[in-house]
């Protein structure tokens, strides 16, 4: 294993271990700070978007996994742009419409999400005749439930009356403009390593690694859901 993903590596898994922890994080100061506030505040919630988008790390790790593979410029588009319009959809009108649901059944999805696309890039699906899902598809669908999950928390944080749509907006524009910052951190770190000898052996050890992680997260909440 060369030195760089060599270090990588480990300091992953130690990562993935706290995800559950930090996956949808509001917290209470930035709570408290938002609440605060009366009308448009377009600044505040910008930032408060892209922050959450680098504490999210059930996010960030399924957006790894959409990427890890994809070498075109088209099909990263493709698929980061499905994975976009998704929880974009579902932050948006969830929020909105005040759609409640279970946080820990929405983040064991979430896991779950991870779980996938980790097997897929395993090459997991290869070994199941007959279940072969459309990897476009469940990029969408995974989306949706991703943005359900955050915007069940966001109610508890964002105000109503005539600041609402503007605020809302402005937190979706902060998570997206958090993705492409990471996004581009992601594909520059891959080009690096896609060059290395042993990528192919490596990546399927990061990827077993990243679906231990999603098992961990689903596991949690599961759990939260059945004794809380």
């Amino acid at each position: 294993m060369g030195p760089w993903p060599g270090r990588v590596l480990p300091a992953v898994c130690l990562l993935l271990v706290s995800v559950s922890a930090w996956a949808h994080d509001l917290s209470t100061d930035n709570s408290a700070y938002v609440q605060g506030l009366t009308g448009p505040a377009v600044g505040p919630f910008l930032y408060l978007g892209a922050k959450h988008m680098f504490s999210g790390y059930d996010h960030l790790l399924f957006l790894l996994g959409v990427i890890f593979f994809l070498y075109r410029p088209r099909d990263i588009l493709l698929y980061v742009t499905l994975f976009t319009l998704g929880h974009s959809l579902t932050l948006v009108f969830g929020v909105w419409a005040g759609w409640q649901v279970n946080e820990h059944l929405i983040d064991a999805i979430i896991g779950l999400s991870v779980v996938y696309k980790a097997f897929d890039n395993i090459g997991g699906f290869q070994h199941l005749p007959g279940i072969a899902p459309d990897p476009r598809i469940a990029v969408m669908v995974f989306g949706l439930f991703h943005g359900l999950g955050l915007a069940t928390r966001l109610q508890d944080t964002i105000r109503g009356g005539d600041g609402l749509l503007v605020n809302l907006l402005s937190f979706n524009l902060g998570v997206e403009l958090g993705q492409l910052l990471a996004l581009c951190i992601m594909l520059l770190l891959l080009w690096y390593w896609r060059r290395q000898p042993r990528f192919q052996h490596q990546a399927y050890l990061l990827n077993c690694a990243v679906m231990c992680a999603g098992f961990v997260l689903a596991g949690e909440q599961f759990a939260g859901y059945l004794f809380s």
